[in-house]
């Protein structure tokens, strides 16, 4: 499936509590495809049962045949938790299937997925469907073995498109096509019927497809929210660095709020053409969402940190407002941020202003992306010291030809609290979706797909 790459390291990041799956009692949607199967316990459970309705069964056989050997030309990524491979299932692996490409992962017996993160994929993306989750087509635990086969996603990961110094760009329009379709990916989590809380947003784990319409992948982090009376869950806290919410890193409490802090630093990346953090930067910058937030309600300097690669396809009323829903998703207090279906909302409406079209007719009809040479980072960071404290009057060429807004008002929020817990994530290669949290109490497990 599109781009696997290679494995962010994740961090074991706090403490090991009590409760591994209890419900959240949110509102229900409509919309929602959930089985009324009860989830197998284990991989030998999962053996009794006969599966899930739209989930294949595979042997290892027709996934070997459908990879062509696993030959090494077949790879899409690799990462900790084992090898994704591009593969075809037709009538010479199956008698009778209709021809489609998959994405196959294949997990390694040493990596850092462990079966309880493989059954919580098969488990929730076996139950749920919605256009903007990734497709599970089947699974594979013979013997030792243990594979699952995902829709195959043309165009890889967001983070691929994002954060490569050399590479096709994406204009604003298709930004805001793939955070509106992933925000509503979460939206439809939080609405299940047992709301389901995603715990891992981050661009690796957004994959997308040859129209760019964003899905989101890699469950084994999913977990299922408070219920009745419960305001969250306690759990051990893990997650990749520089996504995870304040809070939850601090007190082990999860709730669908923490997705929403995630959402906000995807977001940021997305308006910034920057990585949630980056070691190759200056101290003060290496951390986006500590540099950024106390600018995105700040006119004149919100345009300046803007990625310059998109410069001329928006208007600075769409910005300032995309910025805004940034800021309010990426507050320190849970309650200040919006829930999904608000995010939603918000940019829906943005998408529809006549201010927005003026990008969308920027680009060519077909094109999606723009071939662009990210600036070096000397140019980088003499832009950041030019939009710093005292720095407006400085020139800056990703400030030349914007309007200039008013000075806006200043954060008064507390700064962010610094989590020295994390691990900085190193960069990803390949094609696919990196993955998560290692637990040190046991195997650790992978990406997403």
């Amino acid at each position: 499936m599109g781009a696997c790459m290679s494995l962010e390291e994740q961090i074991e990041i706090g403490k090991a509590t009590a409760s591994l799956y209890p419900d959240e009692n949110n509102d229900t949607s409509q919309n929602n495809v959930i089985s009324a199967l009860a989830p197998p316990k284990d991989v030998d459970d999962l053996r009794l049962i006969s599966g899930y309705g739209n989930v294949n069964i595979f042997t290892y056989s027709e996934l070997r045949a459908a990879t062509k050997n696993f030959r090494p030309d077949q790879v899409l990524g690799e990462g900790g938790f084992g090898v994704v491979y591009k593969g075809v299932i037709d009538e010479s692996v199956r008698p009778g299937s209709e021809t489609i490409q998959v994405a196959v992962k294949e997990l390694k017996s040493d990596g850092l997925q462990g079966d309880k993160e493989w059954l919580a994929e098969v488990n929730y993306l076996g139950q749920l469907s919605h256009p903007n989750l990734v497709k599970l087509i089947g699974y594979c635990c013979e013997g030792d073995h243990r594979l699952l086969v995902y829709e195959y996603m043309a165009s890889g990961s967001l983070d691929k498109h994002l954060f490569r110094r050399v590479c096709l760009t994406m204009p604003w329009s298709t930004r805001m096509k793939i955070a509106l379709g992933a925000a509503k990916g979460l939206a439809f989590l939080h609405a299940a019927e047992r709301s389901i809380i995603y715990r891992d947003f981050k661009t690796s784990n957004i994959l997308l497809d040859e129209d760019y319409d964003a899905k989101l992948s890699d469950f084994g982090l999913a977990k299922e929210g408070p219920t009745g009376d419960q305001t969250h869950v306690s759990t051990r806290v893990v997650g990749t660095y520089g996504y995870a919410a304040p809070e939850y890193i601090m007190t082990g409490h999860l709730t669908a709020r923490s997705d929403v802090y995630g959402f906000g630093v995807v977001l940021l990346e997305m308006l910034l053409g920057r990585r949630a953090m980056d070691k190759s930067r200056p101290s003060r910058h290496q951390n986006l969402v500590e540099w950024a937030r106390p600018l995105l309600i700040n006119g004149r300097k919100l345009l300046k940190i803007l990625d310059p690669r998109m410069e001329g396809q928006y208007s600075n009323r769409v910005a300032t407002d995309v910025a805004s829903l940034a800021y309010r998703c990426l507050s320190q207090n849970p309650k200040g941020r919006p829930t999904m279906n608000q995010v939603v909302e918000s940019l829906e409406s943005l998408q529809d202003l006549p201010e927005n079209w003026e990008g969308i007719l920027f680009q060519s009809s077909e094109a999606a992306v723009t071939l662009y040479e990210a600036p070096k980072e000397i140019a980088s960071d003499h832009l950041e010291k030019n939009s710093s404290e005292n720095g407006e009057n400085g020139s800056n060429v990703h400030a030349k030809g914007r309007k200039k807004l008013g000075n806006g008002r200043s954060n008064s929020e507390p700064p962010p609290v610094e989590f020295s817990q994390y691990s900085p994530s190193p960069e990803s290669e390949r094609h696919e979706p990196s993955r998560r949290s290692i637990d040190h109490d046991r195997i650790p497990r992978p990406p997403a797909y």
